[in-house]
């Protein structure tokens, strides 16, 4: 735990259950030990690799805010498994009610008579087996965002929504194509079925009908053959 004048931070290790191909996430809670409004931004050494929700946020005088640090699937293990990738989390006092639309990059600059705390989080690898520790996010201001470069400048980036968008769209979109496809397949199934079944009943009434004007065509030359023997019979009588 932290002893910062501004927010009390805990856990101060991230520490993310490790599985080969899957995502993980852990989370950390910001309570403001101060009377006033304190607003704090996200930064990290590798923005493509980690999403933050919220990256920026406003907690408010003894208020308590949960961000959750999300991995995305990684493809091979670090040697020896640890992790070089940190965390800075930036705090500063804000004019009341401010929220977080009003917050922006200047209000981090270390000025004159400003105080900006600077507070690092080293980032642990534990065994994936584990569950997961994030709590839900219920929190003002936990909207989904993502966390700048430090170290490398103060360069935010929108890659990183991108691909966590890319990771969850396309299940959706797979599981809806799928279901169409799916009903698609059984109409065309039962419309060939019931286009069978009108197949056989016009063949059988095409029989009957062939039967019918067989037998009456029978009797018809019965009929006349009887008759012409019958006059005959009476010409030669």
């Amino acid at each position: 735990m932290s002893t910062g004048d501004l927010l009390h931070i805990h856990p101060t290790e991230l520490k993310f259950p490790f599985e080969l191909k899957k995502q993980s996430s852990c989370s950390m809670q910001l309570t403001n030990k101060s009377d006033k409004y304190v607003v704090f931004k996200v930064k990290t050494t590798n923005p493509k690799k980690y999403c933050v929700r919220p990256n920026t946020g406003v907690v408010m005088p003894g208020s308590t805010c949960r961000v959750t640090f999300t991995m995305q699937a990684q493809k091979e293990a670090p040697p020896d498994m640890q992790c070089k990738d940190k965390f800075l989390l930036q705090s500063v006092v804000a004019p009341d009610g401010t929220t977080t639309k009003d917050i922006t990059s200047d209000m981090f600059i270390k000025e004159d008579g400003k105080v900006v705390e600077d507070f690092k989080l080293r980032v642990l690898y534990i065994p994936g087996n584990l569950p997961s520790p994030v709590a839900e996010e219920s929190d003002e201001g936990c909207s989904p965002s993502r966390p700048s470069v430090f170290e490398n400048g103060n360069q935010d980036t929108s890659l990183l929504d991108a691909v966590s968008r890319s990771l969850e769209e396309p299940k959706e979109k797979s599981f809806e194509t799928w279901s169409v496809i799916s009903r698609l397949t059984e109409e065309k199934t039962s419309a060939l079925q019931q286009n069978q079944k009108l197949q056989h009943e016009l063949e059988l009434m095409r029989k009957q009908v062939s039967k019918k004007y067989a037998g009456g065509a029978s009797l018809l030359v019965v009929f006349l053959v009887g008759l012409f023997g019958t006059l005959v019979g009476y010409i030669f009588k």
